[in-house]
């Protein structure tokens, strides 16, 4: 059977349609068309192939780049330089990151720190009324520090580099409520005793896998889950279920002796930790942690942590993960 193949590659673009050989593809297009003709046989075949091209630019706009950012952070009585040098070093980025990708504002639930004269930290405030339109990957260098006193209040003004990406799509719309002494969502808190039991309610509205690392103040991360005793390393998510964690008695059956049950201490009057959340439809296992003595989690730095989330979330486009401050006093 003798034809001829006529090749063709059109470009519709929203600026105007415009020719193009196939192994040409512009980023303005919105979509190209792949016909195909043949004759001979007295009849006309075509074949439509839509090609996203907002996908392609989804990509690009997807690729790691550098920013930087610095700021500076008076920190009030109640709070410790160790904790004066991770709030600032977060400003810092978020910041950076606000700069580079903007932001959307948003209703949400705030989170307000306090200090001890009951004055409401607005800046907190203000971030937990917008979703920053981008993400922070890692660290490009350690970040510097310059420390001094200001009427005896300690002044930290950090600068910082690194990697991010803007966030593109809406992501995976789960729930996640910390819940303090009891297991129903009404016992949803983030302010605990020194000793209260800790759970966490989880649901998402498709199937995957999760992950829980507490970061506290000694910049450890402490993987909660998996947990200690489970050897598959990763968390399976049933879509549209209520899952409760930390607790033996909503364990499904036959893994009771697998289940952590955690209390929160502190050696402080008050101490702040970071409880990460990281969930995803597609398979992930937890970070290369180190296995420590009985009734401690297993452990890792948070530097190392941080590079662990930043591959995973870099190979993974759907990954999620929220942080939430925990904090527990005398």
């Amino acid at each position: 059977m003798n034809y001829k193949k006529f090749l063709y590659f059109n470009i519709n673009r929203h600026c105007g349609l415009d020719p193009q050989p196939p192994n040409i593809l512009r980023r303005c297009g919105l979509f190209a068309s792949l016909r195909l003709k043949m004759d001979k046989m007295n009849y006309k075949k075509i074949v439509l192939i839509p090609v996203v091209l907002f996908f392609v630019a989804n990509i690009l706009a997807q690729k790691p780049v550098r920013i930087c950012g610095e700021y500076t952070y008076h920190a009030p009585d109640n709070v410790s330089l160790e904790q004066a040098r991770r709030i600032a070093l977060e400003r810092a980025k978020t910041q950076a990151l606000a700069e580079k990708f903007g932001t959307t504002i948003m209703q949400s639930n705030v989170t307000v720190i306090e200090t001890e004269n009951q004055d409401a930290d607005v800046w907190f405030r203000m971030i937990g009324g917008s979703e920053i339109k981008g993400e922070w990957l890692e660290d490009a260098k350690a970040p510097e520090y310059n420390i001094s006193y200001d009427t005896g209040m300690i002044v930290v003004k950090v600068s910082v580099c690194g990697n991010a990406r803007e966030l593109k799509g809406t992501g995976i719309d789960f729930q996640a409520k910390v819940l303090k002494n009891g297991t129903e969502p009404k016992f949803e808190s983030t302010d605990f005793k020194d000793g209260d039991a800790m759970y966490l309610w989880f649901r998402s509205p498709v199937a995957g896998y999760l992950a829980v690392y507490l970061v506290d103040e000694t910049l450890t991360a402490n993987c909660l889950l998996p947990y200690r005793r489970d050897q598959t390393g990763k968390v399976k998510i049933e879509s549209g279920k209520e899952h409760i964690f930390f607790s033996k008695k909503h364990a499904d059956s036959g893994k009771e002796a697998i289940i952590d049950e955690y209390h929160l201490t502190c050696k402080k009057q008050a101490e702040h930790d970071l409880l990460y959340i990281i969930f995803s439809p597609n398979e992930f296992t937890k970070a290369n942690d180190t296995q420590t003595p009985e009734n401690v989690p297993r452990q890792l730095s948070f530097e190392d942590f941080q590079k662990w989330l930043a591959r995973n979330k870099q190979r993974d486009k759907d990954m999620t993960e929220i942080a939430k401050t925990l904090t527990v006093k005398k």
